[in-house]
């Protein structure tokens, strides 16, 4: 890979892990539309790693309050809001234009939607086993190329009456036990391959992931706490729609 093409990338990766756009689908569509050679499994999982450690950085404060109650929880401490909230949470990467296509379309109305009918009365801290399960249930649908985990979580968490805000932190905080599942599988596979890895590549991309992560999650709790969803909405359906020209074309 060029540096651009890693620049690029890890850019990609970091403004849309967190966006319900699907990073995914995005880091499949950049060596598409730039007729690069595709990046690989092996760089994805790096990147992925980059803005796993964005939101945890990001997150430090919280995730160090809910371990300490989840902690005293174990022992007969009794449950509160943070402990419950620790209790409840795969990647799967397909690059198929098509299919990219109309679920980017199909997923970023039904975005729109929660958007506009959600009830938002609802806190972080209303969120106990049930509405758990429900917003854990539909992550399962992200195993569909294009659907985006952050989406379909943040999706789920408004049909359920979270405020805007409150989906965003839950969705965040649902993506660090998942990217970590996946970086540690992947990455077991990606070191058992003969082949060697290209250091300075990986922490390249890592690093410009990792900061551009942490500048999409600050600037999305700003703006989704005044504007909302649907903008992003608005461009899913746009790119569904200009993928399929594309390809019909």
């Amino acid at each position: 890979m060029t540096t651009l093409q890693i620049i690029v990338l890890a850019i990609v990766q970091g403004l849309t892990e967190f966006l319900p756009v699907s990073s995914s689908a995005h880091l499949a569509l950049v060596p598409y539309v730039f007729h690069w050679p595709d990046q690989g499994m092996a760089f994805d999982v790096a990147l992925h790693l980059g803005t796993l450690l964005a939101v945890l950085w990001y997150f430090r404060k919280q995730l160090c309050t809910m371990a300490c109650e989840w902690s005293c929880s174990l022992v007969g401490k009794g449950f509160t809001d943070a402990s419950r909230l620790s209790w409840p949470y795969v990647e799967l990467y397909c690059r198929a234009p098509i299919v990219i296509a109309v679920t980017t379309i199909i997923f970023g109305l039904l975005l729109g939607l929660a958007d506009h009918y959600g009830t938002r009365r609802m806190a972080l801290s209303d969120i106990h086993e049930s509405r758990a399960l429900g917003i854990g249930l539909a992550q399962i649908m992200s195993l569909i190329p294009g659907v985006s985990r952050s989406g379909i979580t943040m999706t789920a968490g408004l049909s359920l009456g979270l405020t805007r805000v409150a989906a965003a932190q839950f969705s965040f905080l649902m993506s660090i036990p998942v990217i970590l599942g996946a970086v540690v599988l992947t990455g077991h596979d990606v070191l058992q391959a003969a082949e060697p890895l290209d250091v300075q590549a990986f922490g390249l991309g890592i690093t410009i992931s990792m900061v551009t992560g942490l500048c999409c999650i600050h600037g999305f709790m700003r703006w989704i706490s005044k504007v909302g969803f649907r903008w992003f909405a608005v461009y899913r359906v746009v790119l569904g729609l200009a993928l399929l020209f594309t390809l019909s074309s």
